[in-house]
């Protein structure tokens, strides 16, 4: 059986415990945090499996506080995730996207840490069968006496810890603790997760670019340019970019670090803000690119240098390969300056 079966496997929870063991002032919260966050996916990754039998898809007759109606999944994710982050007794605050206003933990439960997550990102994708997925991002809490939502409206450069879960054809956390980006595969015939990526960059430049072009109508003309720009290149002998869009931003942002290139959910005319969320979207998945040696921004700012304002707070995002996302900023610095 040796044969077959690794004997010495490193899994997340052994890898969290050697990391924890370079660092002696650690007090193992953040590690009891992020195995608590395991367990949260392992039991979405079974519903997600077994949704169909479990009559788990459809309306759970209600929408989330961004105006959209809210799958039966979304609300088994949201559940678990509470309860899990609650019951770890590390956590004080937190917020998810399907909640209108931020949770305090119970004072006896509570601990140093704010958790900024989404359940189930892509869950519109859920009936169709596409890759969903989790996304989190944890802070410490800086306010002295009860946490507060101002503990949560942190930018991301203060951010400890960030990942994100992929369901996809199999299960993956991908993971950052400030050094670096790994990822872990779930093998479902021991319950664990197993290191399969050590040390993750993503490429500088790619060849792929990841928007929604149903909506060019409404886009900034730096956009405008810049995709113009990859599909009808005017260097001779210069290939154009491959269109690569999911829909669920963890599968086109997985994709991205995987194999380089640029995801794009830009500002329009219909949306001036943006469409997705600062928090518990942009931040986690901008901290995960930089860690990995790519760049995310607004085009005008780094994601992790905002200061969030309000919790559901929505952005622009361009993130990628570094040499992709500083064509976009260099095309909204010179639109600025044409328009100054």
């Amino acid at each position: 059986m040796s044969g077959t079966i690794d004997t010495d496997c490193m899994t997340l929870t052994r890898w969290l415990l050697a990391e924890q063991r370079k660092h002696p002032a650690a007090t193992g919260d953040l590690t009891q945090l992020i195995n608590a966050i395991l367990t949260a996916v392992k039991a979405i990754s079974s519903a997600v499996r077994r949704a169909g039998i479990a009559h788990l898809f459809g309306i759970a007759g209600s929408v989330n506080v961004q105006g959209e109606e809210v799958k039966k999944l979304d609300v088994l994710a949201n559940d678990l995730f509470i309860n899990m982050l609650k019951s770890s007794f590390t956590t004080c605050l937190l917020v998810t996207e399907e909640n209108e206003m931020a949770i305090e933990v119970e004072v006896e439960k509570q601990g140093k840490y704010v958790v900024c997550f989404d359940p189930l990102d892509g869950s519109s994708n859920i009936d169709c069968l596409v890759s969903i997925g989790t996304i989190f991002a944890i802070y410490r809490k800086v306010s002295e006496g009860p946490a507060t939502v101002n503990d949560a409206l942190q930018p991301g450069r203060n951010v400890v810890a960030a990942g994100y879960a992929l369901y996809g054809s199999a299960t993956m956390i991908v993971l950052s603790v400030g050094y670096g980006v790994n990822s872990f595969m779930l093998d479902p015939s021991i319950g664990e997760f197993l290191l399969t990526d050590r040390d993750m960059k993503v490429k500088p430049r790619g060849k792929i670019y990841s928007i929604n072009e149903g909506y060019s109508k409404f886009w900034d003309d730096p956009v405008k340019e810049y995709i113009e720009g990859v599909k009808y290149p005017k260097t001779p002998g210069k290939a154009p970019y491959g269109a690569r869009y999911i829909g669920s931003m963890v599968a086109d942002v997985h994709r991205t670090l995987k194999y380089g290139g640029i995801f794009m959910y830009p500002a329009t005319s219909e949306s001036p803000k943006g469409k997705l969320r600062l928090l518990y979207e942009c931040i986690p998945m901008s901290f995960i690119i930089e860690q990995a040696g790519g760049l995310a921004t607004t085009g005008t700012m780094p994601i992790l240098d905002i200061v969030p304002e309000k919790i559901h707070q929505r952005v622009a995002i361009f993130l990628g390969s570094k040499d992709d996302v500083q064509d976009v900023i260099d095309l909204y610095s010179k639109h600025a300056k044409a328009n100054a």
